[in-house]
């Protein structure tokens, strides 16, 4: 295979790979019902008077499966710490005991679940409509390689293995979903 074709295939699959990482971060956010410190990426202290991520504050634990505990590594941050969680409006109400922050994940309603479950599968569509963006863009440029004399063996070679690229990340975007979709259900 030519050498045009072969760096169009990498940078496709490479696109397609950043879209499932993409994916991957988003469900991250998404609560399942079980304590994870990955909740809490959203949220800046007031660290001297700059935004700071909370991971760069303070230590992340989960003790338990329904808490998150945060231990600052300056005494004096507890305060800031707590504000800015209540600030990131995530539903979560931190307790402080001059030591530690506790943050206690309460229990999803079944109702909660099933929209947990519609935004988790709202974000595997936009990844999937995504992967298929990236197929038709590769495609167009096989197709305009055609025109610039590289054999047509060759480009409906290529179009047979950005199709199956493109089959194995959706694959692994439907997986994903069904992994996500157990994982909120489950009680």
């Amino acid at each position: 295979m030519s050498d045009e074709i072969n760096l169009c295939l990498e940078s496709m699959k490479e696109d397609m790979q950043n879209a499932f990482l993409f994916l991957e971060k988003e469900l991250d956010k998404i609560r399942a019902g079980k304590a994870n410190v990955k909740m809490l990426d959203t949220v800046k202290v007031d660290y001297y008077g700059a935004p700071t991520p909370l991971s760069q504050v303070a230590s992340l634990s989960t003790p338990d499966p329904k808490q998150i505990m945060i231990q600052p590594w300056e005494k004096n941050m507890i305060g800031p710490i707590e504000k800015a969680i209540l600030a990131a409006n995530l539903g979560f109400n931190p307790q402080n005991n001059g030591e530690v922050i506790r943050v206690v994940v309460p229990t999803l309603t079944e109702e909660r679940r099933k929209d947990l479950v519609k935004k988790v599968k709202q974000e595997s569509e936009q990844a999937k409509i995504s992967i298929r963006n990236i197929r038709r863009n590769a495609n167009n440029d096989v197709k305009k390689l055609k025109d610039d004399g590289v054999p047509e063996d060759e480009v409906k070679k290529a179009e047979t293995d950005i199709q199956k690229m493109t089959d194995e990340f959706i694959e692994k975007v439907d997986k994903l979903y069904t992994f996500k979709e157990k994982e909120i259900m489950t009680i």
